[in-house]
């Protein structure tokens, strides 16, 4: 459990981080992953960690700027002592380190539905609304990351794109836009076999949306074996022969690993088979919901990471990182602003992720390291 900051300025900054974060937990983390030290050193892996953190609240500020920011914090509570900003040399080579391993446990530790039935938008007829979709990550072009992630091919015919790209899958929840599990893998890994490991973070109480082309037999088997309901788009050549007509004109139909038809209507599937308790019409319109997933997106990598802004390390691990580390800063901030609408009384869509995000780094000094 984490502890209730008892104003919005604790809430700020590092103050956040630590929020969320705690230090016990930082610690515990770093401890299970064997990232511990042996020796006392200047930059001790619980810093690090804050310090990686700090990077992507602050992207794409660098190094020395962000460690700047960090240590304000802690010498205007008294905490330094003598300590020194380290060179930048010594920045890289902790974090090297500290690998990505810390940055991802903790993420899966702290990456649970955040939203409650009084939430707005978040449940429908009881139903948790979820949302699975995937995006690719621009990163530096080195002959490592290249040979951990690839490159995907180029529309224009130059035979290879301009950057090497990391695939992400994502499982987030519409109403708070938390996401709830990711995976990465190298472009190459198709969306399709990266949201088939997100079925472990589902489960009974929960619809959750897709597009299209998803739709197939093993992932709809995956998704519906933990109790999950189901509510996808139908690609525009799939066949879904009639078994039964139901009332409200939607049907009753199988799918099959083959089969094709000509493009027509928009059409959903759903493992909702009563059509009373969740009527077509609404289904339809609750459809909708699905592209809060890419305003998560948009949240992350245009207005946190910063627009067109390629992951500058040059090593797959810190690649790593820095991807589990924008994750647990806009889950941080998700957290802000979802406690900040549950106080006012207000949808959480009527707060600016922009606006928190801004407001979190300007007063990032007023934050507590204890």
């Amino acid at each position: 459990m984490v502890r209730v900051a008892a104003s919005a300025s604790d809430l700020s900054g590092l103050g956040l981080l630590t929020w969320v974060y705690p230090p016990g937990l930082v610690d515990r983390v770093v401890a299970a992953c064997g990232r511990s030290e042996q020796r006392r050193r200047l930059l001790p892996a619980r810093l690090i960690v804050y310090f990686v953190l700090g990077l992507a609240l602050f992207s794409p500020a660098p190094y020395l700027e962000v460690m700047r920011h960090l240590v304000a914090g802690l010498r205007g509570l008294g905490l330094l002592g003598d300590w020194h900003v380290p060179a930048k040399s010594s920045l890289f080579r902790a974090r090297q380190r500290l690998g990505f391993e810390p940055l991802q446990v903790l993420f899966a530790a702290t990456a649970k539905p955040m939203a409650t039935e009084s939430t707005p938008g978040a449940f429908w007829r009881g139903l948790r609304l979820l949302a699975v979709d995937g995006t690719c990550w621009d990163v530096a072009d080195t002959e490592a990351n290249q040979a951990a992630f690839g490159r995907p091919g180029n529309s224009r015919g130059t035979g290879r794109s301009a950057f090497v790209q990391v695939r992400m899958a994502a499982l987030v929840e519409v109403g708070s836009h938390a996401v709830l599990d990711a995976e990465l893998a190298g472009c190459r890994t198709g969306e399709v076999t990266l949201v088939g490991r997100l079925p472990r973070s589902c489960g009974p109480g929960q619809l959750v949306l897709a597009d299209r082309e998803f739709l197939g037999v093993p992932l709809w088997r995956a998704f519906t074996a933990t109790g999950a309901d189901l509510l996808w788009r139908v690609p525009a050549n799939r066949v879904l022969p009639v078994h039964k007509l139901l009332r409200d004109g939607s049907w009753l139909s199988h799918i099959h690993a083959g089969g094709s038809a000509t493009a027509g209507d928009y059409r959903l599937v759903t493992s909702l088979l009563d059509a009373r308790r969740h009527p077509a019409r609404q289904l339809a319109a609750l459809y909708r919901e699905r592209w809060e997933i890419e305003s998560v997106f948009a949240e992350i990598k245009t207005h946190q990471r910063g627009a067109r802004v390629v992951l500058s390390s040059k090593t797959p691990d810190g690649v790593l990182q820095q991807i589990w580390a924008h994750l647990l800063v806009h889950h941080a901030l998700r957290e802000l602003m979802l406690r900040t609408a549950a106080t006012r009384q207000l949808d959480p869509d009527r707060i600016s992720f922009t606006e928190s995000l801004l407001w979190t780094i300007a007063y990032f000094p007023r934050g507590k390291f204890t």
